[in-house]
Order: C-alpha cells, then sequence, then structure tokens
C-alpha cells in the first residue's frame, strides 16, 4: 500500500498512459478482456473480467482510487472505493487503446477457452 500520507490527486489530467495495454500482462505474457487507465498516474491495467485482475491491484498497491475506461469510444470512471461509475476530465491523450487492438487481446496471447476463465 501505499503511504497513508500520500496526497496523490485523484485525477491527474496530465498524465499520459503507460502504453497500449495492460502492463503487467504485456510482462507476465498474459492477456485481458477489457484495459483500464489510472487516473492519477496512467498506469494501464486490465479489468475485474481479466483473470490478472491489475486495474484492481494497481489500486490495492497504489491506493489511486480512479480508473477511466481505456476503451473505444468509452469515457467513464470507475471509483474503486464506492464502487461507482461517474463521468470526469478529459485525460491527456490517447483517450483509447489502439482501435485495431482485438478485444481480448493482445492478439496472439488470447486462449481458445478464454471465456471459460474469466473473472
Amino acid at each position: 500500500m501505499s503511504d497513508p500520507g500520500d496526497r496523490t490527486p485523484p485525477i491527474d489530467p496530465a498524465a499520459h498512459p503507460s502504453g497500449t495495454g495492460c502492463q503487467e500482462c504485456l510482462a507476465q505474457d498474459g492477456w485481458w478482456v477489457h484495459l483500464r487507465r489510472c487516473a492519477s498516474c496512467g498506469h494501464v491495467g486490465c479489468c475485474d473480467t481479466s483473470p490478472g485482475q491489475h486495474g484492481r491491484r494497481h489500486f490495492e498497491q497504489t491506493s489511486h482510487p480512479l480508473v477511466q475506461s481505456f476503451e473505444p469510444d468509452e469515457d467513464w470512471f470507475y471509483d474503486f472505493r464506492s464502487d461507482g461509475f461517474g463521468l470526469g476530465p478529459d485525460l491527456a491523450p490517447p483517450a483509447n487503446r489502439p482501435e485495431d487492438q482485438p478485444v481480448p487481446g493482445p492478439e496472439g496471447k488470447v486462449p481458445q477457452n478464454w471465456q471459460e476463465l474469466l473473472n
């Protein structure tokens, strides 16, 4: 967990995304269903439906409470503290993963039985 005295703002509109896919899944040769972007630091992690749930794990490790969908045509925010959805400011570009990136992804890493492996 982060230092209780951490004053990281819940939203930093200037923070750029950390990449185009879940950083932990890519490092571990894993896969994801949908992507979420931390509104505090830009970390891109996978959703709670994904096996790794790295977006939530990022919150648990850093206490950064808000994520925004990193999917095309979705601009909603989610608050891990309240389990609530809402809208927020525009974040630094890009606003979503590349539209030609498959879902689930990344290409070539998703098992044939991926639907049986969802959380």
